[in-house]
């Protein structure tokens, strides 16, 4: 089957149910029925339940035959954590543990002295009914509504906290060698931040054509024209790479590709808001215009999961440790059977 299809019932429901006075409305409510709605039109595609094997209801797919969906996600500015519930339903499936309903945000934790235990930031922390947090080398499945949350920036973000009572034990899920938690959300955060700045690109493109000054669009001018130039390198490079992140067998990235995809990503989601508001004007930043919904998330991504510096660390870490040509490591993240 065409990868092309699961990306193309993501665009239709997303275009239909995720228009940008919906995610204005679940920013400003949280779990309310519009965002339930929504999940639900999500559910009924399938997609959640795409990682997992056909044998447990899902649809047997790999994490690069999704990168089409999480593309959409990102460019419809999804306020819902389906690319962290199609993970945490596979690592669950792994762990013979029962999927509880609704949507699963990922995190990583802190035990407390008490036995309890502290998410610093849960991302979609208001509208997850549950959090599957890796806090030292265990896992834990936790709900959202026996949290006790504090505000972060974004509205739908919290720091949530459990008692020692709630916090259940550790799930079989493998730990050292098998997946971290920062790995897993940078995964799927690349591509959503790939989608953003496509769309970015395209309404700054549009807004050129159409914005006129001195009798003609702004974009027949060589510095907007510059300015789109800059922009499109960022987005296409950024897409290419997060492709990559995505690419290989399973449900579970390769590290080093996710490095290099999370790390141009970070990269490009500064450059490309800074120039987007740059011809926007001061239009962009307003509330009622709808840039500062794809501008926001950008950088709030370009911190999750480890902001560029980290990933640069992480493969500078590789680098030195690889005994070598460097050609050989960048063949080795960039050579793969399928790039999308």
């Amino acid at each position: 089957m065409n990868d092309d299809v699961f990306a193309d019932a993501a665009r239709q429901v997303l275009a239909d149910h995720c228009t940008p006075a919906a995610v204005r409305a679940i920013e400003a409510g949280g779990s309310t029925p519009q965002a339930g709605a929504l999940w639900q039109q999500l559910e009924a595609t399938g997609l959640a339940d795409a990682l997992l094997p056909e044998s447990e209801g899902g649809s047997g797919l790999g994490l690069a035959q999704l990168f089409g969906v999480l593309e959409q996600c990102g460019a419809h500015a999804l306020p819902l954590p389906l690319g962290d519930t199609m993970l945490a339903r596979a690592l669950l499936a792994q762990a013979g543990v029962a999927r509880p309903a609704g949507s699963i945000a990922l995190a990583r934790g802190d035990r407390l002295p008490d036995g309890g235990l502290r998410c610093a930031l849960v991302r979609g922390a208001g509208v997850a009914d549950s959090v599957l947090v890796q806090a030292g080398d265990g896992w834990h499945l936790l709900a959202t509504h026996q949290a006790q949350p504090a505000p972060q920036a974004l509205a739908l973000d919290a720091a949530l906290s459990w008692s020692a009572a709630q916090v259940p034990a550790a799930l079989a899920i493998p730990a050292g060698a098998g997946p971290d938690a920062r790995t897993l959300q940078a995964a799927v955060i690349a591509p959503q931040m790939a989608g953003a700045l496509m769309s970015v690109f395209q309404r700054t493109l549009q807004y050129a054509n159409e914005r006129q000054q001195f009798g003609r669009p702004i974009g027949k001018f060589q510095a907007i024209q510059h300015q789109l130039a800059v922009m499109s390198e960022h987005v296409f490079a950024a897409r290419m790479a997060a492709q990559l992140g995505c690419s290989g067998a399973g449900y579970l990235p390769d590290r080093l590709r996710v490095a290099a995809a999370k790390a141009r990503c970070s990269e490009a989601a500064l450059a490309v808001s800074e120039l987007a508001h740059a011809i926007h004007g001061a239009i962009g930043f307003t509330e009622e215009y709808d840039l500062q919904l794809y501008t926001r998330r950008l950088h709030a991504w370009r911190q999750s999961a480890g902001s560029e510096s980290y990933w640069h660390d992480v493969a500078g870490q590789a680098l030195l440790a690889h005994q070598g040509l460097t050609l050989d490591m960048v063949r080795r993240i960039t050579d793969v059977e399928v790039v999308l």
